[in-house]
């Protein structure tokens, strides 16, 4: 491809090369990616956010939607077989969250494709916000069952009993179905992030995904449509095997006790069933 824009635009391909990088690191500086790549602490945001969510399912108390997605690579170098995932193929494992309006609001890409979702939240900066504080209580991220149960991160019942958990579970995976349009839309947008990125895993990949991320909000914010915006996700091959993942069991406890009292409050009563079929 830099050959290609060598030949058409004039500069050659260590010139091209050079520019690229230059605009990977450009986007990558901090003040851009506080602008459009922070997860939101101020109360108002929040408050938006929980009202968006709610609109779907019923389900309340929600920030964001958390999922991964492999990004594959060409085999690198060092340690090549840390980037080899469940599938067998080579790849950075990106942790991402996102809004109701599938607006990338937390994006982690860093760590290689072998690492377990479970392992790279538990490293993250928003599990320390989440523990800290600095994301209030009330405030919670909705994942599947390969993410541990936590007060601050609701995932479903494995064998939810009829009424107020299977009646939790629906409306979770109705809302879950934004991380999943979310990371299609993504991809989409930029079909980079479908084929084999043929640069060093330790910077270059994950400058792509940032600069990638901060460019679909840009373009969300500014109305800029897809091509094929009409499409959704249930077409879309999974990047991961959903009846594969086994549950996270670090620290669950009182996670299961906190969703077990949140099932039994907001989804026994006819307004939330209601609030399903819609």
């Amino acid at each position: 491809m830099q050959l290609c824009s060598s030949e058409e635009l004039g500069p050659s391909q260590q010139t091209v090369n050079r520019v690229i990088s230059e605009t990977l690191a450009a986007f990558n500086t901090p003040h851009i990616m506080r602008r459009y790549l922070t997860f939101p602490t101020e109360n108002e945001v929040m408050q938006q956010n929980k009202a968006e969510f709610m609109e779907i399912a019923n389900f309340p108390g929600l920030v964001g939607v958390i999922d991964y997605t492999h990004i594959r690579i060409t085999a690198p170098k060092e340690f090549p077989d840390e980037y080899i995932n469940r599938k067998g193929y080579h790849s950075i494992n990106v942790q991402i969250v996102f809004n109701a309006r599938c607006e990338v609001v937390s994006c982690l890409a860093k760590w290689p494709g072998s690492v377990r979702d479970s392992g790279i939240l538990s490293e993250s900066g928003l599990k320390q916000c989440f523990d800290a504080g600095i994301i209030p209580r009330g405030c919670s991220l909705l994942g599947d069952h390969g993410y541990p149960c936590k007060p601050w991160l609701v995932t479903p019942y494995l064998n939810p009993q009829p009424g107020p958990q299977a009646n939790y579970n629906i409306a979770h995976s109705k809302t879950r179905n934004v991380v999943e349009r979310g990371i299609d839309q993504l991809k989409r947008r930029f079909p980079v992030l479908h084929t084999e990125i043929r640069v060093s895993p330790s910077l270059k990949v994950c400058q792509i995904v940032y600069v990638c991320a901060v460019l679909h909000n840009i373009c969300k914010r500014c109305n800029v449509p897809l091509d094929d915006e009409h499409l959704d996700n249930q077409n879309a091959a999974p990047d991961h095997d959903v009846g594969a993942i086994a549950p996270a069991a670090w620290g669950q406890d009182n996670g299961r006790t906190f969703r077990d009292h949140f099932t039994a409050t907001h989804f026994s009563n006819k307004a939330s069933t209601m609030g399903l079929l819609r």
